[in-house]
């Protein structure tokens, strides 16, 4: 099963469900707020997309925290750790579809590129 990794109320996320449903992909959405989010499912996505990939320093989130907060996330167990904590800081939306890699963020030729080789 596809799963859709992000929040319900952000916009590219109700861009990349849009595209999902018009284009007929069956999908589960799996939003951190609710569902949740865990160490080893945060390790997995760290293995495969990089820590610095997956952490959005352009959101409201980042730039709300201190500092000397942003400052010490320098490492993977860091950034994971901040992750865990604050899944509104993970880059969104995080696509992964069994098989195939996965799919950071939303870009509709991306998408379409994605779905053909599925």
């Amino acid at each position: 099963m596809i799963t859709l990794y992000g929040i319900k109320n952000c916009d590219t996320i109700k861009k990349a469900r849009r595209w999902l449903d018009d284009n007929h992909v069956d999908y589960r959405f799996h939003d951190y707020r609710v569902d949740g989010l865990d160490a080893d499912l945060m390790q997995k996505f760290i293995a495969e997309l990089g820590w610095e990939a997956l952490l959005n320093t352009r959101g409201t989130t980042w730039r709300k925290l201190e500092e000397n907060h942003r400052a010490s996330i320098n490492n993977a167990d860091s950034a994971a750790a901040l992750m865990l904590e604050m899944p509104a800081i993970i880059k969104r939306p995080l696509l992964w579809a069994p098989g195939k890699p996965m799919l950071l963020g939303f870009n509709e030729k991306q998408y379409q590129t994605y779905f053909i080789e599925v």
